[in-house]
């Protein structure tokens, strides 16, 4: 008989435990992570003091370096500089590429009404990997293509929150996707975020084992940005809906484009009608890894990202240029309002 093992203590929501046995019944051996999924969520909407990463090595670390963004914690103990220069974030902003956390926060700027005209400043130039500016209480961060360099730079990102004693900051992905049955064009808000085998989880494999962790977003955050940033007159749809995460953007997406393919065109509409099925309505590459790594972290986070194409009737992206400009500012509409109204703007 195959049998589920859970290598945990404590309280573990019983329902979720027995999800993934079912969902892993034909796997050898489960590995469910140490977590209430309910209380996660809970802790990480209701959440008003600082950051508490759930790490207790930190605690015996003199010092700090977060290599891949060249900022140095030198003193643990003490972090009054690194309070002083991000103590007051409430926002950080992430997006694959340098370029457009730039531009977003040039957008931010303009938006918090900061008359500045100077170019923004990339507080991580001297790693030579990610991006990092700051717009008063917002970071813009880049963070590449994909969740391994992407959780990179977030695990860094946390630790730089937790030591600037950061007060109930919320870490918002924008981005770029493929639709599942919707329009080019649509900004989709990631509801529960599921893996390239369509579980609504995040596994990563820990010391040679397999751990699988919740990946869902907490839903109060996911209301108030539709409630606070989505109009009707905006000339395109924003929803909320789940999110496909895949490892890989061509053979794990299903695509049939890419320099290799074992499957054909039939195959892949299956696959993507499964998922459509299951409330998915647009793939991407991050949403698994965030919503649990920031579970786990006990901090709140969105995941907002337009479509550039529908995948129900092709896999090339098809757009001119200026439309795909124009796609692209359009999840900085919906988080500008959302930061605005947060801030109290």
């Amino acid at each position: 008989m195959i049998g589920c093992v859970a290598v945990a203590s404590g309280n573990i929501n019983n329902f979720y435990k027995l999800s993934i046995g079912l969902k892993r019944a034909n796997w050898q051996l489960c590995v469910v992570c140490e977590c209430n999924i309910h209380s996660l969520i809970n802790k990480s909407c209701n959440m008003s003091k600082g950051v508490e990463l759930k790490n207790p090595n930190l605690a015996r670390m003199p010092s700090d370096y977060l290599y891949h963004l060249a900022i140095n914690v030198a003193n643990t103990a003490d972090t009054s500089d690194i309070q002083r220069q991000f103590g007051d974030v409430k926002v950080l902003c992430m997006g694959g590429t340098p370029s457009r956390m730039r531009e977003l926060a040039r957008y931010l700027r303009n938006e918090l009404g900061n008359s500045d005209n100077s170019e923004p400043v990339d507080l991580a130039e001297a790693g030579h990997r990610y991006a990092l500016f700051k717009e008063g209480p917002v970071l813009c961060a880049s963070h590449g293509v994909g969740s391994s360099t992407a959780s990179v730079v977030l695990h860094e990102l946390l630790k730089l929150l937790k030591y600037a004693k950061c007060q109930d900051p919320i870490i918002i992905r924008i981005g770029t996707c493929g639709g599942v049955g919707v329009a080019p064009g649509t900004v989709v808000v990631t509801k529960d975020a599921y893996n390239g085998y369509l579980r609504n989880e995040h596994e990563i494999p820990i010391l040679g084992k397999r751990v699988v962790r919740p990946a869902q977003f907490p839903e109060q955050v996911i209301q108030d940005i539709l409630r606070l940033s989505k109009r009707s007159d905006d000339g395109f749809d924003t929803i909320m809906a789940n999110t496909m995460s895949s490892d890989c953007f061509y053979e794990g997406q299903g695509r049939i484009d890419g320099a290799v393919c074992d499957y054909d065109d039939a195959a892949k509409m299956e696959f993507l009608k499964e998922a459509h099925k299951l409330g998915i309505r647009n793939i991407e590459m991050e949403a698994t890894m965030l919503s649990s790594l920031t579970l786990q972290a006990g901090v709140k986070a969105a995941d907002i990202c337009v479509t550039l194409v529908n995948r129900l009737n092709g896999d090339q992206v098809e757009i001119t240029p200026e439309t795909k400009k124009d796609y692209e500012h359009r999840p900085f509409l919906i988080v500008g309002r959302y930061i605005k109204a947060l801030l109290g703007k």
